[in-house]
């Protein structure tokens, strides 16, 4: 949820006025912001670098190089990148805001979502991760937090840590990308040859948690978690029976056993699933099927958004 900016926090980051704190995690602090003289319809989520990660080597040579990647990626289901300055002090990134909850906040606080709208979500996040990986890109950390459920449905968010196939690891201090409990096996072993098939096994985690309110490695230690995974010791208890094949597949060890996302696409979306055998993947018509609760989420974050703007600056 959007928070006032904090006393330390700046006011203006390149062209871009903060309106408000987002959020932040290992890469550094997001933010809600537009550019001067924008309006609703350019609110950006502005994300600025910790200083530990832009005082390493070459970070901002590899920082341009994602980015440049990331802006080639086009589709409805992922933010798409705005704007973004590797040479300022503090290096930042800002993508397209969506206003909605995380489906982690959704869930977290109104239970799993329906069978049928867990499937059209996981086949509008396997369309988002097929544009990312048709940009050579692996987002590396696909989990709740990083879906959005916006009103015209899932959008797959935080390319900050994305990277390109033949590419340097971001990361390269060491610092472990992702979320433990929604990473792939070849991620938790260190594996610097996590591909595609790795976001396809963190997608099959978060349709579970979608599904079940849980994720399949939740555990209270990090050490059993990492050792679940590595394992495939999955707990896929209160999983649906209709969805139970398809999480069981995205959460195989083997990354070459895993659906690719045109599969999972054909597989959960419900007209492409009733169509002949190898029809295209088809385009939903009309509004998302958020449930109600879902929606007054989605209402109240646009509200908020809409308060800021409408504020005065903040003073330095």
């Amino acid at each position: 949820m959007l928070r006032p900016l904090d006393a330390h926090a700046p006011r203006d980051v390149g062209p871009f006025r903060l309106l408000g704190g987002l959020g932040s995690g290992g890469m550094g602090t997001v933010y809600l912001a537009v550019p001067r003289g924008g309006g609703p319809h350019d609110l950006v989520a502005l994300k600025t670098v910790r200083r530990e990660l832009e005082s390493e080597g070459d970070f901002r040579v590899r920082f341009r190089r994602e980015a440049e990647a990331a802006r080639a990626v086009r589709s409805p289901h992922v933010s798409a990148l705005v704007d973004s300055d590797a040479t300022a002090e503090r290096p930042w990134l800002a993508t397209q805001y969506v206003a909605g909850p995380s489906l982690d906040e959704a869930v977290s606080r109104l239970g799993p979502l329906p069978v049928d709208v867990v499937r059209e979500l996981g086949a509008d996040l396997a369309r988002g991760l097929a544009a990312v990986h048709g940009s050579r890109l692996v987002h590396r950390d696909l989990k709740p937090g990083n879906v959005v459920l916006g009103g015209p449905g899932p959008r797959l968010i935080d390319f900050g840590i994305a990277q390109a196939y033949d590419a340097t690891v971001l990361t390269a201090t060491g610092v472990m990308v992702g979320s433990p409990g929604f990473m792939s096996p070849e991620h938790v072993a260190g594996d610097r040859s996590v591909t595609a098939a790795s976001d396809v096994f963190c997608l099959g985690a978060v349709l579970c948690f979608a599904a079940t309110g849980h994720g399949p490695f939740d555990d209270s230690e990090l050490a059993a978690i990492v050792h679940r995974i590595s394992q495939g010791r999955a707990e896929l208890a209160g999983l649906p029976d209709e969805l139970r094949e398809i999480v069981s597949d995205c959460l195989r060890q083997d990354p070459a056993a895993r659906p690719t996302t045109g599969e999972l696409i054909r597989a959960l979306d419900p007209a492409t699933a009733a169509a002949r055998p190898g029809a295209s993947p088809a385009r939903r018509e009309g509004p998302f099927p958020w449930p109600d609760g879902v929606r007054q989420l989605i209402h109240t974050h646009e509200t908020a958004a809409g308060r800021a703007l409408l504020a005065p600056p903040t003073p330095d």
